[in-house]
């Protein structure tokens, strides 16, 4: 798989993902409430549990206010710094004949505990989410097949079928984005994916599939360090 095709769509979910499984493990490490945790940053709970699920929606000055209480500010100093850029060509570190220092990240996802089959399935979700803002026929299009199944599916997955009808009337998208059990299984019985082309479902599952090889950020001293360095681990 070359590396162009490793979008940002997976792999900056799975990164928020990850970042919101750290915040919650050293919040509780800490031995810090969610309300108290809230009431420090200065969000509501719903925010915060939004944050430590990896949500996109809270923006990036929320995501810091919580990792700066949870003392993770070095981290912060050198995302937002220069230690990490390449020395000016006239300085002595330039000239010098010491191998520069290669920073990587490696990121992939445990399947143990069915992970990469939750990642998979938001990821398609979101960009299903995305095709039907863009185009609300294909909301006609998952309503007819909502109707189907009811009429011809498996009863056991009716009443899913029939929240899935009040969320493609409503627009309530959220509902079946989240990291709990319930969306969950909304997802496991969602109409949506099946809006998505096949040629998009299909890059999906391979950007997800890179994800469980295992994805390394960075790369050799001569290589352009522009945030698109991506590769797969052996």
């Amino acid at each position: 798989m070359s590396t162009s095709e490793i979008i940002s769509l997976v792999l900056e979910r799975q990164l928020l993902l990850q970042l919101g499984d750290r915040l919650k493990r050293l919040r509780k490490a800490q031995g810090v409430g969610t309300v108290e945790m809230a009431a420090r940053a200065g969000v509501t709970r719903n925010t915060l549990r939004a944050v430590e699920a990896g949500d996109p929606t809270p923006s990036i000055g929320t995501y810091l206010r919580v990792m700066s209480i949870l003392g993770i500010c070095g981290e912060l100093a050198l995302l937002a710094g220069d230690t990490i850029q390449p020395p000016p060509a006239d300085s002595a570190a330039a000239r010098s004949r010491r191998a520069a220092p290669v920073v990587q990240v490696r990121v992939s996802v445990d399947d143990a505990l069915h992970r990469l089959q939750d990642l998979q399935s938001l990821a398609l979700h979101e960009e299903a989410v995305r095709l039907v803002k863009a185009d609300p026929a294909l909301v006609l299009q998952a309503q007819e097949t909502v109707k189907r199944w009811l009429t011809t599916g498996d009863s056991r997955s009716a009443s899913l079928w029939r929240e899935w009808q009040r969320i493609l009337g409503a627009g309530a998208w959220r509902k079946a984005l989240g990291r709990t059990r319930h969306a969950q299984q909304l997802r496991q019985a969602s109409p949506l994916i099946t809006v998505l082309p096949e040629e998009v479902r299909q890059r999906i599952l391979r950007q997800v599939s890179a994800l469980k090889k295992g994805v390394v950020i960075g790369g050799d001293p001569g290589e352009p360090q522009d945030g698109k360095n991506f590769r797969e681990t052996p």
